[in-house]
Order: structure tokens, then sequence, then C-alpha cells
């Protein structure tokens, strides 16, 4: 963001600067003084806060596919439906299992008949068993006849034995069957709105189809990755900004808190998952959307504050530092003549390039050493300062202008920077 309002913002605000006459313009040396925006330093503490990305996931988020391999005969529901849980959502062609289920029912009444026939043949055999042991002990019957008898009974009982096992095989098949038939109505595991559909009638539908994403809408959760070091700094319960653009093309926060972090850090990438629960009432987040996450975690110790786009880098020495404006508010007082706070452009005033040390550094605010505050640092137009110039004539802005700027995208900058021009006065202030 710094480098596009680096590059971009001293380019129109040059254009918002093109309508000045020249004979305002006063040279030094060969060197046109530049036109530049400042703003005035403040004093305070800066909210420490890291960035993160974060994916958007649904409560109860379920991916859902089929169970039983079929055609799908018919399709019940669009993308964005809202269904309860149980409700019917695809149907499979049946006929092959209403086929295997009519005939394992089958299987089943024969074995039951093959049971029963046992159990007939070993009734039999125990009463004729009985009746020849009661010869036999009366000297009336031999005992091989005896003997023979119980062979046939223990068969007998054998066969009973297998009967009951294949009834209770074929019983299980049919309750088997009768699943898979049941299965062919596929239902909605969790209340939530459908996406995702992938199911269309006439397709062959396995349990590698995914046929439809299930989840609730008004409740989701943002996940994030946090590295092993930032675990030190980052806790649950610590506030989250989520931003997200709306449709009307306006950034909206939505805030939040960390609600949970993961003990378990992954072994190769060494890092954790947390998670951010979200009401999304106003339905601004999707599942699967990307969204920028900001994690508070504490201030910083009280310093001067500059915008972050106040930071310049000398391309010739490579050292970070701002320009002040050391005449505004002494020499030269800003006035402003709009109704958003802009002033007109200065005379020609002297700005000095300044080293700072950086000790906190936030979303759209930086905290430094070296700076008196209430100072008026350079905003915009850095660029044209660093190749010798020495003077500038400045248009103050209010802090919450620059901040302003910072948020907007780039394809923003020109309508804000055009009506600007629209606003300010021409006529410099002394």
């Amino acid at each position: 963001m710094r480098k596009i309002l680096t590059i971009i913002l001293p380019l129109l605000f040059l254009i918002s600067c093109s309508n000045e006459s020249q004979d305002q313009q006063r040279n030094q040396g060969n060197l046109v003084i530049p036109a530049v925006e400042a703003v005035q330093s403040q004093f305070g503490s800066l909210p420490l806060v890291e960035r993160f990305s974060g994916n958007v996931v649904s409560e109860n988020q379920v991916e859902l596919y089929p169970e039983v391999n079929a055609q799908i005969a018919e399709v019940y529901v669009e993308n964005g439906d809202f269904v309860n849980k149980g409700d019917v959502l695809v149907k499979l062609q049946d006929e092959p299992f209403q086929k295997q289920l009519q005939q394992s029912e089958a299987n089943l009444k024969i074995n039951n008949a093959r049971l029963k026939q046992a159990k007939a043949q070993l009734s039999t055999l125990e009463a004729q068993y009985k009746r020849i042991q009661a010869l036999a002990e009366k000297d009336l019957s031999s005992e091989l006849e005896l003997e023979q008898i119980n062979a046939e009974k223990i068969s007998a009982e054998a066969d009973v034995e297998l009967a009951e096992a294949q009834v209770e095989q074929s019983a299980a098949l049919v309750d088997e069957r009768k699943n898979q038939l049941t299965k062919t109505l596929i239902k909605a595991p969790v209340t939530g709105t459908i996406g995702q559909r992938n199911a269309q009638p006439g397709m062959q539908a396995s349990a590698s189809t995914p046929l439809f994403m299930i989840g609730d809408l008004s409740k989701l959760r943002v996940e994030i990755l946090l590295t092993e070091s930032m675990l030190n700094k980052i806790k649950v319960g610590q506030t989250a900004a989520i931003s997200v653009t709306d449709q009307n093309g306006e950034i909206v926060t939505i805030n939040g808190e960390l609600s949970r972090i993961s003990p378990f850090l992954n072994e190769v990438t060494r890092s954790t998952e947390a998670e951010i629960d979200i009401d999304n009432q106003n339905g601004l987040l999707n599942p699967g959307m990307y969204v920028p996450v900001d994690i508070f975690y504490g201030e910083s110790q009280q310093a001067t504050l500059i915008p972050t786009s106040a930071i310049f880098i000398d391309p010739n020495t490579g050292s970070e530092g701002i320009y002040i404006a050391n005449s505004i508010g002494s020499e030269i007082k800003p006035v402003s003549d709009s109704a958003s706070g802009v002033s007109s452009l200065t005379s020609p005033t002297d700005v000095t390039f300044q080293e700072i040390d950086v000790i906190a550094r936030g979303k759209m605010e930086v905290a430094v050493n070296g700076l008196e505050s209430g100072k008026w640092v350079v905003t915009l137009g850095q660029n044209l300062l660093s190749e010798g110039r020495e003077q500038a004539r400045v248009k103050t802005i209010p802090w919450e202008h620059v901040i302003r700027l910072q948020q907007m995208q780039r394809e923003d900058l020109l309508n804000e920077v055009m009506k600007d021009k629209q606003q300010t006065p021409e006529k410099p202030t002394l």
C-alpha cells in the first residue's frame, strides 16, 4: 500500500494542482518548487496489531456424498436453498436395490422354512430316542439301536443350528438391503444453505462424487494460521477485526474475538490453527472467502505518531525518514478553506529530511522517536523533494483525510484527488 501511495498519489496530486497559475510558482535555482501535502503529527500510543489472511468457513459445513453407487433420478434443491436436517435432497434410481431386497426377503423365507423343517425332524428324532431309551432300560431294545437313533438326533441338532445360522444371515442381508434402499434418498445431514451443487439428473453418482456443500451461513468462523513465534503474543479473547467489501464497494470492518487456538503445531510448518467465530447476520461473508484479519494484542509505548504514508526511504542513502515543514504552525498558520478541512497551498516554505527511529508499526500509523509531536510531516510528494529541493508549497490536510486515503483502493484515488481539486481555492495562504 505504501508503494502505491508513494508512486501514484504524487502524480495525482500534481494533476490536482495543474490549474495553479505560473506566476504563483517560484524557482529555486533551476528547480520548480513542488507542491506537497502535510499532516500534523500526534502524540499517543499505537495499537499493536498482527495481520493474517483468513479463510471463511460456515458452521456445520458439510460436503455431501452418496453412500451407494447409482444413477441420479431426481434433484430437489438448487444453490442457495435453505434446508432442514432430514430434508430429502436427491433421489437415486432404486430399482436394482428394490430387486435385491426382494431376492433377499425370498431367501429369508426359504431359510425360515428350512429351519422349521429341521426343527420338526429334530423333534421326531428326540421322541424316537426317548422311546428306544425307555425300551432299552427294560431290555426290549438293543444298545446298537439306541446308538443309531442318538447319532441321528445329534445330526438333526446340527441341521437346526445350521438352519438358524442361515436364517440369521438372510435376515442380516435383508436389513442391509433395506438400509441400501433408504440410502437412495439422500437427506440433509444438517440444517443450512445449499451450495456448490454438482448433482444433476441422469448423472452416475458414486461414493467419491461430491453432490452439495451445506452449511449454516448465519454462523461462520474465520480460520487463520499462527506461527510458533506468534503464540507468545496472540491469545484467545483478543480483539479481531475482519475487513470485507460490501455491495457498494465500501470496506466494512466486522469485529469479533479470537475464539480458539489449537494447542498442536504442525511438525513441518511449525504453525497451528486459530478460529474466530462470526455472527454473519448481515450476510457480508461467504464460505470460501479469503479475508484480511487484524488481531490486536496490546498497545505500544507513548510516542509521536505519524501516518505510514509519511515515511520515505531516501533512494540515495537508503535511510528511512520523513520530510518536515518546520514553518507550518509557527511562521505559517494552516487555514482550512473547504468543508473537508483541506487548505490551499502555502507560499514556498523550507522542508528538511530527518531520519527517524520506528518503535512500532500499526495498520495505518507508525510510532517514532526523534520527532516532536505537533510537527507537520509531508505525506504526499516526498519523491519530488528527494531531488535536491529544499522548499515546497504545502497543502495542510486533516489526519483523518490521510488515513482515509491510505485505506482507499488504487482505482478510487484519482476520484478523491480530483474532488479535492474542485474544493481547494487557488489563492496561496501566506
